[in-house]
């Protein structure tokens, strides 16, 4: 590895000595199953019908969800002048190189349930969602850093959940082609001798060779065309009971946890990633958010925010109930807005990839209009669904100085 700067070598490290020759410790390993049921508990049950806003709004207001403007804006985030996307913005923050078009995006991911359940998928899940994040942009990624955090490993259990998420990072890097750069592992976090939810947090950077070409993830328009781009299959009734458990929804609004995180393909993962990259560069998408936390209703709710503009969208249930198709988790999927104009080329584009492009509906003025096979599921003013998602970390943090003991 080495350093130059301006043309002069600056550092050089044999790559050995950080990878093959790096000290080893193999400490007893002893699997672990989480205490939660594998199945979907029995007293829980989805209805087939029935108006859903309100159970959208809790989600928009869940700490995980809802805007962290309250946070960022008290800091420096315009970094010197040099920020083109500031936190918000877009799925990835988007940083200018001076003295050239280039720019780098960053973005960062994990989710501890998701590793609680299954560290190795879990782990998968935050280097793809990270990477996703950062094609969204527009820019490729190039490297990665993270951030392990664990209870104590001279547990027999807690190591098992660190050696299974080195090896989900370790997949999914190779797969996507994202070598890791460095980062820390923060070990013994725990209280009364209870750990921590291994929480693995990956950050990944990407270069844009154009920063102009930079994506939005809002709206920008009314009559643009909403598609959605999907790399895997959804599954079965029964595989989407088992991951909904995983879910924020079966977080926040059921107060439950169950099954598995949903399954992810890196290699159709990766395919996704060189599709969106693709469309953005050849112009033909005007908007682009990935579908993460809270599923597609959240993410399309996301993108109308900026600017008020609203969406009306048509979803097909597959035979799942509502909750599942608007809350449901399943990776590798990504909604943009275009030109209708542009709808057969993108279809083009992403099928060249493997990827699936299907118009899911279109945008329009003030409201967000959800259906699943024609009946209607959510319905709200923009304006609804923005006020609890705008306010309710601020108001979860901020204390009341007249309940404060001086």
């Amino acid at each position: 590895l080495r350093v130059l700067q301006h043309g002069e070598l600056v550092a050089e490290i044999p790559n050995p000595a950080l990878t093959d020759e790096a000290p080893l410790y193999k400490r007893p390993l002893a699997r672990w199953e989480p205490p939660v049921s594998r199945e979907k508990p029995e007293h829980i049950a989805f209805a087939q019908s029935g108006d859903l806003t309100g159970q959208l709004q809790a989600l928009l207001s869940n700490s995980n969800i809802s805007s962290k403007r309250w946070v960022w804006q008290q800091y420096d985030h315009m970094v010197q002048t040099n920020t083109v996307e500031a936190p918000g913005a877009g799925d990835a923050g988007v940083i200018r190189i001076k003295g050239s078009n280039r720019g780098l995006a960053m973005a960062l991911d994990g989710n501890g349930r998701w590793c609680y359940l299954d560290p190795r998928v879990g782990a998968m899940h935050a280097v793809a969602e990270a990477a996703r994040k950062v094609a969204c942009s527009g820019a490729t990624p190039i490297g990665a850093t993270n951030c392990l955090n664990f209870g104590n490993p001279e547990k027999p259990h807690i190591m098992w959940q660190f050696s299974q998420t080195i090896d989900g990072i370790t997949k999914a890097c190779e797969e996507l082609e994202i070598p890791i750069t460095g980062g820390n592992v923060s070990f013994y976090n725990e209280t009364l001798g209870e750990g921590i939810y291994p929480t693995p947090v990956l950050g990944v950077v990407g270069v844009l060779e154009d920063v102009h070409k930079a994506a939005k993830m809002h709206f920008t328009g009314p009559g643009r065309t909403i598609v959605l781009l999907r790399a895997g299959e959804p599954g079965d009734m029964t595989d989407a009971e088992t991951e909904f458990g995983s879910s924020e929804y079966a977080k926040e609004v059921l107060r439950a946890l169950w099954g598995y995180p949903p399954e992810i393909d890196v290699e159709k993962e990766a395919a996704l990633q060189r599709a969106i990259i693709n469309l953005i560069q050849d112009g033909l998408v005007e908007s682009v958010h990935d579908c993460s936390d809270g599923g597609i209703a959240v993410a399309l709710a996301e993108k109308t925010f900026p600017r008020g503009m609203g969406a009306r969208v048509d979803l097909a249930s597959e035979g799942l109930p509502p909750a599942f198709v608007l809350f449901g988790e399943d990776p590798s999927r990504i909604v943009v807005s275009c030109d209708p104009e542009h709808l057969a080329r993108i279809k083009e584009v992403a099928g060249t990839h493997g990827v699936a492009a299907n118009k899911i509906g279109e945008t329009i003025q003030d409201r967000l209009e959800i259906t699943v096979d024609g009946n209607t599921v959510i319905s709200a003013a923009v304006s609804e669904l923005k006020q609890p998602y705008e306010t309710a970390l601020e108001a979860a943090l901020k204390t009341d100085p007249e309940l404060v003991n001086v």
